[in-house]
């Protein structure tokens, strides 16, 4: 039986010979639908599928799908990604890790790949001082530990976090989340004592929360992030993150920074918080983090490391495939990536403001580095939302062959590997603009 794979090769052409995507069959066709049909049968509807995409293979900027089309990636696996698909140095390491062993448990054991890995991970930390990180599989179990850590370390009960946050959907996670209504319903009762406050504004947090139902001296922790991912990619300010800080040091509160979407070379620097001249008392990450492998971590000073032995522990945290790709990862973030991210941010800035500046229906674009995104709207005039004309504008560009995801009520987020190169941010934007015009 001829393989898939075989199949679609023909139509496959190779990266170099384009920056653009190459569309042969009207997405999805025949072999995709197959596909989509067998797991609407036996996958659970509560994931949150955009479009038909069914990938088979990827490489580099690109992902080609079961009918030999091209995409140009410019989702990254929601920031996964980071070095696009199959790089060469990561794809090595994890296998000759493989080929050693593959899981070993490094909450029960020892192995030095992960050693290795949260010796890195922690040196890389913003902030003076020894660190100490707990590994997980992923950012909500970032998130989990550090909600554990705060109150073990602090013996206080409450939380804040913001409006428009995002930070997971398992049930602690979840508590901490305000972003969409859906993550919610019929989840409640959450995690109890916690509050929620406005995002950029330090005023509400005294009055309100601080002031009214929330007193600091019960406040374990303050979580929040530098950029609002799934809540439509808003900047902090730096007084208000500065503000928090102030707060946080006034009242014996710890700041946790979630730096899942926005950490890890994204915006240009190492971790989002740089930007803003803020140190964290703790930082989560997970996404990028382990090469596209499953891997995220909670990393704190170590002074608030005081939790015993079985508090907190994981079975597949700190897998060693995961760590190895992970070091490679982070190798090449540090040595190329991150400032190719931090110069083509500025190149893709310039191009969605030059689209935002000639569509009616574009309100803006904002972000930091290679972490972008502009706001649809019914018409610049009073800023009237148009989340219809948002989702229309991502489907029309994926049946052109450009991957793209939504964020908040009506942006459009722009993720690309870290290594992208002008020329693909060139093609995506020249679809986009074609897609604006004809919506």
């Amino acid at each position: 039986m001829k393989s898939t794979r075989a199949a679609s090769k023909p139509a496959a052409k190779a990266p170099g010979a384009s920056f653009g995507p190459d569309i042969q069959v009207p997405p999805p066709g025949p072999k995709a639908r197959a596909i989509i049909a067998r797991d609407d049968e036996f996958i659970t509807p509560s994931y949150t599928r955009s479009y038909p995409l069914v990938i088979e293979r990827g490489e580099g900027m690109f992902v080609f799908d079961a009918d030999g089309n091209r995409f140009l990636d410019f989702t990254a696996g929601v920031a996964v990604n980071a070095l696009g698909h199959v790089h060469p140095e990561v794809s090595k390491a994890l296998t000759d890790q493989a080929a050693k062993f593959v899981h070993m448990a490094g909450t029960d054991f020892y192995y030095g790949v992960m050693a290795d890995f949260a010796k890195k991970i922690c040196s890389l930390a913003p902030g003076p001082g020894p660190k100490q990180c707990f590994l997980t599989n992923s950012g909500t179990e970032s998130i989990e530990a550090a909600i554990k850590l705060a109150r073990y370390s602090t013996k206080r009960p409450r939380m804040i976090a913001m409006f428009n946050g995002f930070h997971g959907r398992s049930m602690g996670s979840l508590s901490l989340t305000a972003s969409k209504p859906a993550q919610r319903r019929h989840f409640s009762p959450l995690l109890g004592d916690v509050s929620h406050t406005i995002y950029n504004d330090l005023g509400f947090l005294d009055k309100y929360v601080f002031g009214k139902i929330c007193p600091p001296e019960d406040v374990a922790a303050i979580f929040v992030e530098p950029i609002q991912g799934e809540g439509g990619y808003h900047l902090a300010t730096k007084e208000f993150l500065q503000g928090l800080r102030d707060r946080c040091d006034r009242h014996g509160i710890l700041l946790v920074v979630d730096e899942i979407q926005t950490g890890l070379g994204r915006t240009g620097r190492m971790f989002a918080i740089e930007h803003f001249g803020v140190t964290p008392d703790i930082v989560c990450v997970a996404k990028p983090v382990g090469g596209g492998l499953p891997l995220g971590a909670m990393i704190a000073r170590k002074d608030l490391h005081v939790w015993p032995t079985g508090a907190h522990a994981n079975t597949f945290g700190g897998n060693p495939v995961a760590c190895a790709a992970g070091l490679k990862a982070l190798e090449i973030i540090e040595k190329s990536a991150m400032r190719n991210a931090a110069k083509m941010g500025e190149h893709l800035s310039r191009r969605l403001a030059a689209i935002a500046a000639k569509h009616d229906s574009v309100y803006e674009e904002r972000g930091l580095g290679l972490m972008r995104a502009i706001e649809i709207v019914k018409s610049k005039t009073g800023r009237q939302p148009d989340g219809a004309r948002r989702d229309k504008v991502v489907n029309e560009c994926f049946n052109r062959g450009l991957l793209l995801l939504g964020c908040g009520e009506t942006a459009i987020r722009f993720l690309p590997a870290l290594n992208v190169e002008k020329g693909h941010i060139d093609a995506a934007c020249e679809i986009l603009d074609a897609v604006l015009g004809a919506a």
